[in-house]
């Protein structure tokens, strides 16, 4: 299984702690009717019968939607984690209903990953498990039409690029931090939500994200290795990517796979980078693998791709001289699967794929919360009128108890004397 995204480069103890306390709040499920007929019998019964309360962050969730948890857009491409882009894109190749969750990166699932999807009260961790799980319960399989041997290609394909590739774009990221931010355009105080001065913050990225990265990419194995050599490991997952597309348009012929969508969401953060970062991957990409472009294997290949020229990226400049194809299909999945991507890299938008109410409506819900508020409040000072008169009316018939029980003993002493 690959590595996910499991740890935000900045964010602050308040904010970890904002996490643990939401993971410890259970969220109250209301049980079935079978259920409570079943609990309505003693006590003992109900404790024993009653289904474990999930613990979900989105509380008022609506039925059968899909609610995605990743990381914040950024001007450059949807997502910085090619895990994250490859759901994403899966849904929308399955056409399903899904929104994003804006949680400025404080939430992690339970094994501490992003990305992470809940649906009718229960949380999906995992990418691989996401897409499996959805599949199962939606009746979507991308993979449908391959056969035995294709399917055994496919594994084999997403394996390399999830469990390989991906580390080399992941040791680039953690050698060059200061790239990432340049490359892909990051602000980090509109990603984390935070009045932070994005100078301190960005401070704090280039020297956790490069200690950690380094860490990993080293336990990983990648990262001992000498920097030409870690590239080439890159320059020839991406010539095996290319020769397997050859000229059509799709790994497996007209329609998109899952094997598509993994190398997008891949490739796309090689290639989707700016012109001035130097990226060997994007570069070779662009030179050697011209028909990868237009698949992009979609979510893997476009986190080589889709980076700002300026920053130095070997991959990126490998993949534009050496895999046009490459470059072709990254481009494909992009207009199918993301109609609205400058709109999304534009306005940073998570969920510029659903129908935005007019702004009348806006405005009438806006005012609907306010009376709602105004009416919470009312009641609970109405609460507390209640209560301050419950406890006046208490004292004072205590007051009273207090001094008939003290006439009783005036009186008693009168009478013995």
């Amino acid at each position: 299984m690959a590595s996910e995204e499991n740890n935000v480069p900045v964010e602050s103890k308040e904010q970890e702690q904002t996490q643990n306390d939401s993971n410890k709040q259970p969220q109250e499920e209301k049980p079935s009717e079978e259920a409570t007929a079943e609990t309505t019998e003693t006590p003992a019964t109900q404790s024993a019968v009653q289904p474990p309360k999930p613990t979900v962050h989105k509380q008022n969730f609506e039925k059968d939607i899909i609610y995605l948890y990743q990381f914040s857009r950024t001007p450059v491409l949807p997502s910085l984690s090619p895990f994250c882009l490859k759901v994403e894109t899966w849904l929308r190749l399955a056409a399903l209903k899904y929104e994003n969750v804006d949680h400025k990166m404080k939430f992690r699932s339970k094994k501490g990953q992003l990305p992470f999807v809940e649906l009718n009260g229960e949380e999906i961790a995992d990418s691989a498990i996401i897409l499996k799980e959805l599949g199962q319960r939606y009746e979507k399989d991308l993979d449908a039409g391959l056969t035995n041997d294709q399917k055994n290609m496919a594994h084999a394909m997403i394996s390399m690029i999830e469990n390989h590739l991906i580390w080399v774009v992941t040791w680039w990221r953690s050698k060059y931090p200061e790239n990432v931010l340049k490359g892909y355009k990051v602000n980090l105080q509109h990603a984390l939500g935070t009045k932070i001065p994005n100078g301190i913050l960005n401070f704090f990225f280039k020297f956790t994200f490069g200690r950690k990265g380094a860490k990993k990419v080293k336990a990983q194995g990648i990262g001992v290795h000498k920097p030409e050599e870690i590239m080439e490991f890159g320059q020839n997952d991406l010539k095996v990517l290319s020769d397997m597309l050859a000229d059509k348009p799709f790994f497996f012929g007209d329609e998109p796979t899952t094997l598509d969508v993994v190398a997008f969401a891949s490739l796309a953060q090689i290639y989707f980078i700016e012109k001035e970062v130097q990226y060997t991957l994007r570069d070779y990409m662009q030179e050697n693998c011209a028909n990868l472009l237009d698949v992009v294997a979609f979510a893997s290949l476009a986190q080589i791709y889709f980076i700002e020229k300026e920053v130095q990226y070997t991959l990126r400049d490998y993949m534009q001289e050496n895999c046009a194809n490459l470059v072709g299909h990254v481009n494909r999945m992009k207009e199918r699967c993301f109609p609205d991507w400058e709109d999304i890299c534009k306005t940073l938008d998570l969920n510029s794929h659903l129908p935005k109410p007019p702004p009348e409506e806006k405005e009438t819900k806006g005012k609907e919360e306010e009376k709602k508020q105004e009416k919470e409040g009312d009641k609970d000072i109405d609460k507390e009128i209640e209560k301050d008169i419950e406890k006046e009316k208490s004292e004072k018939d205590e007051k009273d108890e207090k001094g008939v029980e003290e006439n009783k003993q005036k009186e008693e002493k009168e009478a013995t004397k």
